[in-house]
């Protein structure tokens, strides 16, 4: 891939952005593709989300992914937003039109395509399944309406901030999407584990630099067993030491990895309107988690 002066520009907007595997990514698939672009990090601290958003517009970026914390707080500035985008209440894809930004949501399929992958082999039955989110962020209203599009009829939120669950509850009220929703302070972690089906963690707990932090204790990890999909979104480290609390109990353990290849293909299919290379975006992101084969 050679950058020149036609060259246009895509990337990932967070805070923190230095972990992100975006780049590797999406930049072998528009290696693969042999297509002018180049993907590149654009580190951004919440404060300066408008100046930055604004800025892009102006040097002709073609389009951006978001990650924490920007997926809700996007929404404002943006000229149009996709309906799924509008039921999650979510944006991690942004695309420059003649109309201005447009915000979607990749982040759904993307959770989605590693749990149908591995349901060929367990044949689970959404519908019952206890589901168990930690966090109440952007990320956890794609798991969310994820779950919801799996059939699954109860589905629990626990977080540290009472506001914010109850916000989080009364967000879906007007949404097209009907979810059964309820939430629980982490006091209420103990009550709520048990006969989990599906834990997902949606926090930043663990995610790179503080690598040896887990959201739950190992002691929270004992009414869970082989039957149990334990599912971290953070890709880095890979396993995070939420996900080897999960194997040491024998529970089914999913890291973000796929649902990083998923919504990135997904993203990219959109900002270049053409079939995008799956395989080669999933195996530039595992030699850089150095578990290419």
């Amino acid at each position: 891939m050679q950058i020149q002066g036609t060259t246009k520009l895509l990337g990932v907007m967070g805070d923190p952005v230095e972990h992100s595997l975006s780049p590797a990514m999406h930049n072998a698939a528009i290696a693969h593709l042999g297509i002018d672009y180049v993907y590149l990090p654009f580190p951004v601290k919440p404060a300066k989300l408008a100046t930055a958003v604004a800025g892009l517009a102006a040097i002709g970026v073609k389009g951006f992914n978001l990650t924490i914390p920007h997926k809700q707080a996007i929404i404002p500035l943006l000229s149009e937003v996709s309906p799924l985008a509008q039921s999650v209440g979510a944006v991690n894809t942004v695309c420059w039109t003649e109309q201005g930004w447009v915000g979607t949501n990749t982040d759904v399929a993307g959770f989605l395509a590693p749990l149908r992958s591995l349901n060929q082999s367990l044949n689970r039955d959404w519908k019952h399944t206890k589901v168990v989110i930690l966090g109440a962020g952007g990320a956890a209203r794609a798991v969310v309406a994820g779950c919801r599009e799996l059939g699954c009829t109860e589905i629990l939120m626990v977080g540290r901030n009472r506001d914010k669950l109850a916000a989080f509850a009364e967000s879906w009220l007007n949404t097209p999407i009907s979810v059964p929703l309820t939430v629980h302070p982490w006091e209420e972690l103990s009550m709520v584990l048990p006969e989990t089906g599906l834990l997902v963690n949606t926090t930043p707990i663990g995610m790179y630099p503080q690598v040896e932090r887990s959201p739950l204790s190992d002691a929270d990890f004992t009414c869970l067993n082989s039957q149990t999909i334990v599912y971290d979104l953070i890709y880095t480290p890979s396993p995070t030491q939420f996900l080897q609390q999960a194997k040491a109990v024998g529970a089914i353990a999913i890291d973000g990895s796929e649902m990083l290849v998923q919504q990135g293909a997904a993203a990219l299919k959109i900002w270049i309107e053409q079939p995008v290379p799956v395989e080669v975006m999933r195996q530039a992101l595992h030699q850089k988690l150095g578990l290419a084969t």
